[in-house]
C-alpha cells in the first residue's frame, strides 16, 4: 500500500455564502492509495468553520503514513478499524482514507461499494440543488438559471422571510430551508408556520449547536420537521439528537467517512430520525463516496459538482434532481487530472 495526495482549488460558478462563511474557491485534498495495480480515491475540503484547513489533515496522513502503509489490506472493514484510532481529532484526514479505501477495495474486487453492501438501487432520493445568501434578484436568477425539482435555501438574513415568499413566485419546486445556526427559537417557530405554507420541506440547523433549550420548545411547537447539521457530527450525537430534532444531516468529513456514516445512518433510523446526508463543497471524488449510500437515505445534498466549474473527476450523473449512478467499480469515481 502506498499512500499519495494533492491539493485541489475547486472554483464555484457563484460566490458561495452562508449565516457564518462566504467563499469562491473551495480548497480540497484528494487522497489516493495504491495497492496491488489500482488506485483508491477519496477527498476531504478544508473547512474553516471546522477549523480544518488542507495543511491539518495532510500533518495527520503524514504522521500515521507508516499505519497506513503497512495496515494488511485483505478485509475493509478490518483495515478501517485498525486505523481509526490514529485519526481522533480529525475526521476529515479519517474520511479522506475511510473512502479512498472503499474505492480502492472495490476496484481491487471488481464490485461497487453499494453493490458490496447489497444494495437496492431501485428507489433513492433527489438530490437538492443550493442557492446561497445573495442579493435577491440574484437568488431568483439562480432559480431561473437552473430548473430543478428541489431547491436548499441558504437563510440567515435579516429579511428571510420576504425572500422565500419572492423565491416562491420563481418556481413550484420544493423548496429546504437552512439557517446554519442563524435563528432564535421563537424565529424558527414564526418562520415554520409561514414557511409551510410555501411549500417548505424542512427547516436545518436553526440554533448554535448549544441551544438545546431552545431546540427542545421548537421541537415541541414547530409545524415543520426540523434538521440537525451542526448539532449532529460524530456517533455519539445521533442519540443527543433525538427529541430534539426530527432528522439527521449525516456529512462524510464530519463523521469520518462511510463506515460512521452508515452506523449513524442505522442508529437514526432504529430512533426514528429522518435521515439525510450532506455535502461540503465536494468535487465528484466525495460526491461519488455519498452515492453509495443512496438507497438508505429519505433525503440528500450532493450537489457539489453542479457548483463548481472545475471539476477534477466524475461519478454519479444528474438529471432534473434524479442521481444516476456511476456504473464503475469502487464509489464509481473517475480521475480526470494528472495524479501523480
Amino acid at each position: 500500500m502506498k499512500l499519495y495526495y494533492k491539493t485541489f482549488d475547486l472554483h464555484l460558478h457563484d460566490t458561495f455564502k452562508i449565516a457564518h462563511d462566504k467563499r469562491d474557491v473551495q480548497q480540497t485534498l484528494i487522497v489516493g492509495l495504491d495497492h496491488q495495480g489500482k488506485m483508491g480515491f477519496g477527498e476531504a475540503t478544508a473547512s474553516k468553520y471546522y477549523q480544518r484547513p488542507v495543511a491539518s489533515i495532510i500533518e495527520v496522513l503524514e504522521k500515521n503514513r507508516h499505519h497506513i502503509e503497512k495496515t494488511p489490506f485483505e478485509s475493509l472493514e478490518l483495515y478501517i478499524e485498525n486505523i481509526q484510532s490514529f485519526f481522533q481529532g480529525n475526521n476529515f484526514a479519517l474520511c479522506a482514507l475511510d473512502v479512498a479505501a472503499h474505492d480502492l477495495y472495490g476496484k481491487l474486487n471488481g464490485v461497487s461499494i453499494h453493490q458490496y453492501w447489497g444494495f437496492d438501487t431501485s428507489r433513492m432520493p433527489l438530490t437538492n440543488y443550493t442557492i446561497g445568501i445573495d442579493d435577491l434578484s440574484k437568488m431568483k436568477s439562480k432559480i431561473k438559471a437552473f430548473p430543478w425539482p428541489v431547491y436548499k435555501i441558504k437563510l440567515g438574513t435579516d429579511d428571510d422571510l420576504s425572500i422565500v415568499k419572492a423565491l416562491r413566485k420563481t418556481t413550484d419546486a420544493v423548496f429546504r430551508v437552512d439557517a446554519n445556526c442563524a435563528w432564535t427559537a421563537a424565529q424558527t417557530i414564526e418562520y415554520a408556520n409561514s414557511f409551510k405554507q410555501l411549500g417548505v420541506e424542512f427547516i436545518e440547523q436553526p440554533l448554535a449547536t448549544g441551544d438545546w433549550e431552545g431546540m427542545a420548545e421548537i421541537y415541541k411547537h414547530s409545524t415543520l420537521p426540523i434538521m440537525a447539521d451542526e448539532s449532529c457530527i460524530e456517533m455519539t450525537d445521533v442519540a443527543r439528537c433525538k427529541g430534539y430534532f426530527h432528522g439527521v444531516n449525516i456529512k462524510l468529513m464530519k463523521c469520518g467517512g462511510l463506515a460512521v456514516a452508515r452506523k449513524m445512518i442505522t442508529q437514526a433510523q432504529s430512533m426514528g430520525l429522518m435521515v439525510m446526508v450532506g455535502c461540503m463543497t465536494e468535487s465528484s471524488v466525495g460526491i461519488s463516496a455519498i452515492s453509495q449510500l443512496l438507497p438508505m437515505l429519505d433525503y440528500v445534498d450532493m450537489d457539489g459538482p453542479l457548483l463548481i466549474r472545475n471539476d477534477i473527476a466524475s461519478g454519479p450523473r444528474f438529471h432534473n434532481g434524479e442521481v444516476i449512478l456511476s456504473s464503475e467499480n469502487g464509489t464509481g469515481v473517475v480521475m480526470h487530472i494528472p495524479w501523480m
